[in-house]
């Protein structure tokens, strides 16, 4: 982050009320604004900025080229027992994975297992987020995403898949804290670079290349990020590219890679419900975490973190201090609130 004098905080209630004005006059509806600022502002406050509000511009700006349908109505179209997909008609992403999640666990309610797809929708965020929901209500979710390529394929020096996020949430006795595993397929999340951008700092080398397929460490040049542990990413991305869109008859990166442009993206959520295996299961994770949080830390190391651990910390400490938000960050939402005539919280300014 910045300096200090580049930073201000601000408190996380006002910032989900300030993104949802700017989203809503930006051409959402009321609804689908205050879905997408609660996620937006949920991974702020576990200090994810690169995945908030910061995300802000791009999705007005996706609302005037028509990659966000304001006037989407999500619908079932297809499904089999435990299965349904939803076609989303390019809805916002919190709002089709919103529905997604209460559409699965309705399923699994029912059959011990649910999966829907949704199909054709925008960025879905931190996809960690629902996730979590699910979670909360006692159940184990799987969530991904795809979307454009947006990653250099493994032996490639261009864009061949997406950076596709995969969330594993399972409950522990506490509600609000499960075990949670979000991940990009990426050596890192594109908003990280987008962070690093708007703070004015390098990145590390192997996370992204230029257009010429060259690592760089300044985040102004990069064309497209490198996938984690080669091979590995690059093949995990591909298969989840399978399952949550060649899946749904909505393939993105091969009609992508033939014709160029953004096919928009597509998730998925699967809910299992630990009773239809037995008892106990969330006490058992507790056991789990336990035994793993009980290690002995590396050099160089507090504590061992359990996945997920470290934002929940951090969240409940800027639902305290408030979120910062870095002057790059700041200064494009002002400019946005300017140019849509949004009233500024105070403080902010």
């Amino acid at each position: 982050m910045g300096a200090a004098s580049d930073m201000v905080a601000i408190g996380s209630g006002t910032l989900q009320g300030f993104a949802a004005a700017l989203l809503g006059a930006g051409g959402f509806t009321a609804d689908q604004a205050d879905q997408t600022a609660a996620m937006l502002v949920w991974a702020n406050l576990r200090g994810a900025d690169s995945h908030g509000v910061l995300r802000i511009p791009r999705y007005v700006e996706m609302v005037e080229l028509g990659l966000i349908n304001p006037s989407a109505e999500p619908r079932r179209i297809s499904g089999k027992g435990a299965i349904a997909v939803i076609d989303a008609q390019r809805a916002p992403g919190a709002v089709g994975m919103n529905i997604a999640a209460r559409t699965a666990t309705q399923l699994a309610d029912t059959h011990g297992i649910g999966w829907c797809a949704v199909r054709s929708i925008s960025h879905a965020g931190a996809i960690g987020y629902y996730a979590q929901q699910v979670a909360q209500a006692g159940k184990v979710a799987i969530v991904m995403t795809a979307s454009k390529p947006l990653m250099i394929y493994h032996g490639s020096r261009a864009e061949g898949v997406s950076t596709n996020p995969i969330a594993i949430a399972a409950p522990t006795s506490n509600p609000d804290r499960p075990l949670l595993l979000d991940m990009s397929t990426a050596s890192v999340a594109l908003g990280k670079i987008m962070a690093a951008r708007d703070a004015g700092h390098a990145i590390p080398a192997g996370w992204g290349v230029d257009a010429d397929g060259r690592e760089t460490t300044d985040p102004r040049n990069v064309k497209a990020v490198l996938p984690m542990a080669g091979p590995k990413g690059s093949g995990l991305s591909l298969m989840i590219e399978v399952l949550a869109s060649v899946l749904t008859e909505n393939p993105l990166i091969a009609v992508a890679l033939a014709g160029g442009g953004d096919p928009g993206g597509n998730g998925l959520v699967a809910v299992l419900d630990p009773s239809a295996f037995g008892e106990g299961f969330p006490l058992e994770v507790d056991r789990l975490g336990a035994a793993i949080n009980g290690l002995p830390p590396a050099a160089g190391s507090e504590r061992v973190y359990l996945p997920g651990e470290r934002g929940f910390d951090e969240m409940e400490t800027r639902s305290r201090v408030g979120i910062p938000l870095v002057q790059g960050t700041r200064s494009r939402l002002l400019a946005l609130a300017s140019k849509l005539k949004v009233a500024v919280p105070e403080g902010l300014t």
